[in-house]
């Protein structure tokens, strides 16, 4: 498991207003119907981001981020993958991914991000001018692959997202495809996480870097896998400066001040 349960996003460092945040159904390629949550900014335009859940799927974590991001002036919507498997209803926390983590196919779910994306820009969306995806831990590799997937994306992002080696869901390593990716690239890593070794963070930066890719790698020295959660009070710091990078990645300008 990714976050614990109860886990709960950071606050971004700029705060304004979100309207008309609700519950969704999306309409993928092949028809199916996925279940999603989205949050406008005030203001239209400016940037909009697809976040993509970790294994959990659409857990209230994901649905509070969404409304974050459009208190921090950027359009949200996050999406489920598991619809094909699961079916396109919200569930509770007895719900067991595994098996359908599994059952994922890279096709479908570049589908089901395309799908978030154009719901973004349309003007229900909040239309904004540039386009960024956003994922943790599996959906941190699930964004990464969407560089590939032609979508017209400004950036992917991926936090403590797996970027080489195989992996149990067949997805490919994002550090094998970077040679097809078409636009930059920001991971943010915890130096402390056990699942992902300093090996296959320069594995991947090494990759873009001779692919041409732009690309910024951010490491927490002592931050595990999954520190992103304003409950963890140890790691409130790096969730903090995590928020201005991923800011800084869209086009949000805040109120940091440079030590």
């Amino acid at each position: 498991m990714c976050f614990p349960t109860d886990a709960r996003p950071p606050l971004p460092p700029v705060r304004g207003a979100a309207v008309d945040a609700r519950d969704l159904m999306l309409t993928s390629r092949d028809g199916t119907e996925l279940a999603a949550y989205a949050a406008r900014a005030e203001t239209p335009g400016g940037p909009g981001i697809v976040i993509v859940p970790d294994v959990r799927g659409l857990h209230p974590y994901y649905e509070e981020l969404a409304l974050r991001f459009a208190q921090a002036g950027v359009h949200a919507v996050a999406v489920d993958y598991y619809a094909r498997t699961a079916g396109g209803t919200k569930r509770d926390a007895a719900f067991d991914p595994q098996p359908h983590v599994l059952a994922l196919d890279a096709a479908h779910l570049n589908d089901d991000v395309a799908a978030a994306a154009a719901y973004l820009r349309s003007t229900e969306g909040g239309a904004p001018d540039r386009v960024y995806t956003i994922g943790f831990c599996l959906g941190g590799r699930i964004s990464l692959l969407q560089a590939t997937a032609g979508l017209g994306l400004d950036g992917v992002i991926g936090f403590y997202p797996w970027p080489a080696g195989e992996h149990r869901s067949g997805l490919p390593a994002p550090a094998d495809e970077a040679p097809r990716f078409g636009c930059g690239v920001l991971t943010v890593y915890g130096g402390a996480d056990e699942g992902i070794s300093e090996e296959a963070r320069e594995a991947f930066a090494r990759a873009l870097e001779s692919a041409g890719v732009k690309h910024r790698s951010v490491t927490y020295p002592g931050a595990p896998h999954s520190f992103f959660d304003r409950r963890a009070d140890d790691f409130a710091e790096a969730s903090s400066d995590a928020w201005e990078q991923v800011l800084d990645f869209v086009g949000v300008r805040t109120a940091r001040v440079e030590p």
